[in-house]
């Protein structure tokens, strides 16, 4: 019998390469011999860059960036063979690295994630995946072209900052300095929001409010936002309100689209493509995944949802341990996942929950694979 495990992390308490560990000590508890797999998987958030790299044994390089506010900063991308790169824009741009007191989205910028991009580039990197969640910055993404040789010039004909003030004063935009690099690259943006560049459902207003941006604030660079839609429009011929993901990263989305030709594409499934995830399915007997909370939100386009969607249509059975199950989880059972078990046994208050994290998903990893001889024997008895 053989199994492989791809779960997500449960935030705060168990990595996706721990639940891996523990089902391969329960699985051959139950099943002495069994075959067992572990590969670290993400949606395209948080931690995409270090599972794919611990899936594929890929090299994590480190590179010197400007922070959201310009500060010096160390990020890193991984390097998963001489052509392939990923990155997380969060990891040069990221909310985290601006303090709370200090965040307010019309002075952040999206230059270090170019930089981050740039170096790829001279690393002879020629297909790069960019996860995009998690930024401080509302500036468009034209910090991040910046970075790459594009101009944004104002009313005088002077190259701007590229911050988030700087979109209402954009009036022209010069790519004759774009790298040239970027013509012979592939650009896959992991994005699972499909919000505009501008409107109530847009970049600003949605996202803006967690970045620091008082009302006040918001309505300032939403008209910002507007104008540069509009220049966007007249230099490649496209409406960003009518391109869904365009408001992703405070605009970043939009960017890399118009700019790099970047193509976007579920998290989750360009994560499961990175790692070869339907080549390890091959004589797989049965799937295990998870994440912390199963609720309704667990089909948009997250972990459970993915791997059960590639199991389907392999022909793999695929099964979930959870932390806990809320309203909608068994929404899932639509996209492959056959069952469902959570790792609470009893009444007991969150804390407690989390601070047994392990032990109690040992217990049901047990519960599942006990389940599965049970029905190995009933299979066995009936011939």
């Amino acid at each position: 019998m053989k199994f492989l495990f791809a779960s997500d992390s449960f935030k705060g308490t168990l990595s996706s390469r721990r639940t891996a560990e523990l089902l391969t000590q329960a699985a051959r508890e139950v099943f002495p011999g069994c075959e067992c797999e572990g590969v670290e998987v993400a949606d395209g958030g948080e931690g995409t860059t270090e599972a794919v790299l611990a899936a594929v044994d890929g090299e994590k390089i480190s590179v010197r960036v400007h922070g959201p506010l310009g500060e010096a900063q160390e990020a890193f991308y991984g390097a998963l063979d001489e052509n392939r790169a990923v990155m997380e824009m969060a990891a040069a741009s990221g909310l985290p690295l601006v303090p709370k007191e200090l965040r307010d989205p019309r002075k952040t910028s999206s230059r270090g994630t170019g930089e981050m991009i740039r170096d790829a580039l001279e690393r002879g990197f020629r297909d790069i995946s960019i996860a995009i969640g998690g930024s401080a910055t509302n500036d468009g993404g034209i910090g991040c072209m910046r970075a790459l040789g594009v101009r944004f010039l104002d009313e005088k004909g002077q190259e701007l900052e590229g911050r988030g003030e700087d979109l209402a004063k954009i009036r022209a935009i010069d790519r004759s300095g774009l790298d040239s690099r970027i013509r012979e690259t592939h650009f896959t943006v992991m994005c699972d929001v499909t919000n505009p560049l501008c409107g109530k459902d847009g970049a600003t207003y949605t996202f803006g409010k967690q970045k620091g941006g008082t009302p006040e604030i918001l309505d300032e660079l939403e008209a910002g936002m507007q104008n540069y839609r509009d220049l966007l429009a007249g230099e490649f011929g496209i409406n960003m309100d009518e391109v869904p993901g365009a408001g992703a990263a405070g605009g970043l989305g939009a960017a890399l689209m118009a700019f790099l030709g970047a193509e976007l594409k579920s998290g989750i499934d360009t994560v499961l493509d990175l790692i070869e995830f339907d080549r390890r399915l091959d004589g797989v007997s049965l799937v295990v995944t998870g994440e912390g909370r199963a609720d309704w939100q667990s089909v948009f386009g997250k972990v459970m949802q993915g791997v059960g969607t590639r199991c389907r249509r392999q022909g793999v059975p695929a099964v979930a341990i959870v932390g806990s199950m809320g309203t909608g989880a068994e929404k899932i059972f639509e996209h492959g996942i056959e069952s469902i078990i959570t790792t609470v046994n009893g009444v007991m208050p969150l804390e407690e929950a989390l601070e047994r994290a392990e032990e109690l998903y040992m217990g049901a990893a047990l519960r599942l694979f006990r389940m599965l001889k049970a029905a190995e024997k009933i299979w066995t008895v009936n011939g």
